[in-house]
């Protein structure tokens, strides 16, 4: 009996859930046709103004060229009668002067003729009738003034609905990485004369080939594209790959989206270690800030928080601190003394990477390089042949120097707000460039042995790192020809 209950049960609640598919589907089919109504009503006004469009265009057209037969017809009216005027006026004077001859002829008396005849001949001679040109000045021809529209009616009568636009196909080899700069370009399997505009959708993804759907990027849409062909700009490149899509759209309606199509977008990314640094500098994962009072603060809170709850030890006060990575300097205390040091996140251990560090020209002291991991808690970047630095001294007297293993050079060139970052590891080369003008400030060139780390040191003062770039095609271009050529700065390795 129970078996039956649980089986009629089963048919009850499969039955319950069937029925209420159905209805759904209702409800879709009830919206579908109050769509279809709507967008149909929507269509046939849409046409209808197209065709009230073209009327009127037909209409201003009729309107200027009758108004152009007008004119032709009043100018010729008016030479025409103008000549008709002429010729009337000479045959009334020419009557006259006939009617004066032929009674001169029939004078008797000769004195009177020869006077008389003479006259005449004078008048005869002088007559508008021989200067009057008996060639009409104006055609009465209007049949050039026709126009033939069957051209046109041939094209009107094969008018057609838009057809749905074919799907565009990227084109991935001539599709560009560069400069942080991503040149898109595609065709069509036809050219259509009647697409309107194209839309290009692009994804940032950490996989090659379609975006995984639990990833976080959404698509970025760019609408109003009137060429093949787009680049984007300013783009930082913190994923591994961006997938793009591109369809066509005509005044009426979009087409299929493309093929996807991932490009490769290497570039070095890394964050600050606020585990790392020092206990005056106040760590985002971009940017540092001074600050004057950070170590005295947080002695004030160990003071506070000592007790002999074990919920208080220090042990567990680094589990409960949220905000703090876990740091690279693994079983190391933070930087200290004067060494107002903090480390980059990421190690370069192959290939050439890029970064560039925005600073505040006025702050006492800056400094930006790499170091090795071994750096010593109390070592100041390029103290110790374990790191390389460009070094902005503001205190007393301005000055920028390079710096490794304590040695200093001073470099003859203007002090950038931003500097570029290039190191080549498997070259050795570290080179720092004035990142607006890429012009080449310093090169260090040193035999690595161990993976570097992104460095920097702040006194009194500020700055923040950019990441996710790529080398900078001037850049690449300058080390190509300084390759195996020996830099004048080249020295302090």
């Amino acid at each position: 009996m129970s078996e039956q209950k649980e089986s009629l049960r089963k048919i009850t609640t499969t039955l319950a859930l069937k029925n209420e598919e159905i209805q759904n589907f209702v409800c879709c089919l009830k919206q579908s046709l109050e769509n279809l109504e709507m967008n149909s009503n929507r269509v046939q006004e849409d046409m209808e103004a197209e065709f009230t469009s073209l009327h009127s265009v037909l209409d201003e057209l009729k309107e200027g060229m009758v108004t152009r037969i007008k004119q032709e017809r009043a100018s010729r009216t008016y030479e025409l009668q103008n000549q008709l005027s002429a010729c009337s006026k000479a045959l009334e004077s020419s009557e006259d002067l006939l009617e004066q001859a032929n009674q001169t002829l029939c004078s008797a008396e000769t004195e009177d003729f020869t006077q008389a005849a003479k006259d005449i001949k004078d008048s005869v001679t002088m007559a508008p009738a021989f200067r009057l040109s008996l060639k009409a000045k104006a055609s009465d021809n209007m049949s050039h003034m026709m126009v033939d529209f069957t051209q046109e009616r041939e094209m009107l009568q094969a008018i057609k609905f838009l057809p749905v636009p074919a799907t565009p196909e990227i084109q991935v080899s001539e599709c560009q990485v560069c400069d942080n700069t991503v040149t898109v370009l595609w065709t069509l399997p036809e050219p259509d004369t009647k697409i309107d505009h194209y839309v290009l959708e692009h994804r940032r993804t950490n996989h090659e080939g379609p975006p995984r759907v639990r990833e976080d990027y959404p698509w970025m849409v760019v609408e109003g594209i009137r060429e093949m062909e787009h680049i984007l700009t300013g783009l930082r490149f913190d994923t591994r790959y961006i997938t793009f899509r591109v369809k066509a759209c005509n005044k009426a309606v979009a087409g299929e989206f493309s093929e996807l199509v991932t490009l490769e977008t290497h570039a070095f990314v890394f964050k600050l270690d606020a585990g790392s640094s020092h206990q005056n500098l106040r760590v985002e994962d971009l940017s540092v800030e001074w600050d004057s009072c950070g170590g005295k603060v947080q002695e004030i809170r160990k003071d506070k928080n000592r007790t002999n709850s074990p919920m208080h030890s220090p042990a567990r006060t680094a589990m409960m601190s949220p905000k703090r990575a876990p740091s690279a300097r693994v079983g190391r205390d933070r930087f200290t003394a004067e060494s107002y040091t903090v480390l980059g996140d990421t190690m370069i251990d192959a290939g050439q990477q890029y970064w560039e560090v925005r600073f505040d020209k006025e702050s006492k002291a800056f400094a930006v390089g790499v170091a090795l991991r071994n750096l010593g808690r109390f070592d100041q970047l390029g103290k110790s042949s374990a790191s390389w630095c460009i070094h902005l001294n503001n205190w007393l007297q301005q000055s920028l120097t390079a710096k490794h293993n304590n040695k200093a050079r001073t470099l003859d060139c203007p002090i950038p707000d931003r500097i570029g970052v290039y190191c080549n590891y498997e070259e050795g080369v570290l080179s720092f460039y004035n990142s607006r003008t890429k012009q080449l400030m310093h090169t260090f060139r040193a035999k690595f042995q161990q993976p570097v780390i992104p460095a920097f040191m702040v006194w009194n003062g500020s700055f923040s790192v950019q990441t996710g770039l790529q080398v900078p095609s001037a850049v690449q271009s300058g080390q190509r020809k300084n390759s195996g050529t020996s830099s004048s700065n080249a020295s302090l390795t």
